[in-house]
């Protein structure tokens, strides 16, 4: 399966499980992300440079649209454990994730969700993200930006608020 065709519905789970969790804020600056989900390519890191706004853009934008009806969350020292069931256009994903680190220099997000009914064939999506601070945003970089191998700068707030990116997102979920 494609990996945008599963776009819409793992920034769903992902959003979700972060925006009801209220999941610590990360640490200004720039920061690179290696995502490894089972059964997809690798994809190499991404680099998004964050403050306090472009943080809680994705987490505002999950609580206007994903109702998560059951959210347990657990907290230790270093570590966050999250059980929630969302329900998203006639999804419910279900969500278990273990997440451990500081959101100061580095964290890993270890997530499995369930999709009911099955979306595009699948069931179940493992996913490893481990992400670490790497210093200050480069010069020419605003808070948003975000880098992908592969792919030219784009702005995550800046796209997230596009009324055609919302829209697309919500065509492929239907499909």
């Amino acid at each position: 399966m494609s990996p945008l065709r599963i776009l819409p519905l793992l920034l769903a789970s992902l959003f979700a499980v972060q925006a009801a969790a209220d999941a610590p804020r990360r640490k200004s600056g720039l920061w690179e992300t290696k995502t490894q989900m089972a059964g997809m390519p690798a994809q190499g890191p991404m680099q998004m440079c964050v403050d306090q706004a472009s943080d809680n853009v994705m987490q505002e934008r999950a609580k206007e649209k994903v109702s998560c009806p059951v959210m347990d969350v657990s907290r230790g020292a270093g570590k966050m454990t999250i059980h929630s069931v969302c329900k998203h256009e006639g999804v419910t994903s279900t969500s278990d994730s273990v997440i451990t680190g500081d959101f100061d220099s580095a964290y890993r997000n270890d997530m499995v969700v369930r999709y009911d009914p099955p979306q595009h064939g699948m069931k179940e999506m493992k996913m490893v993200q481990e992400a670490r601070w790497l210093g200050p945003c480069k010069a020419g970089q605003k808070p948003g930006d975000v880098v992908m191998p592969g792919m030219q700068k784009f702005n995550m707030q800046e796209m997230m608020n596009d009324p055609q990116v919302r829209e697309m997102m919500k065509r492929q979920q239907k499909q």
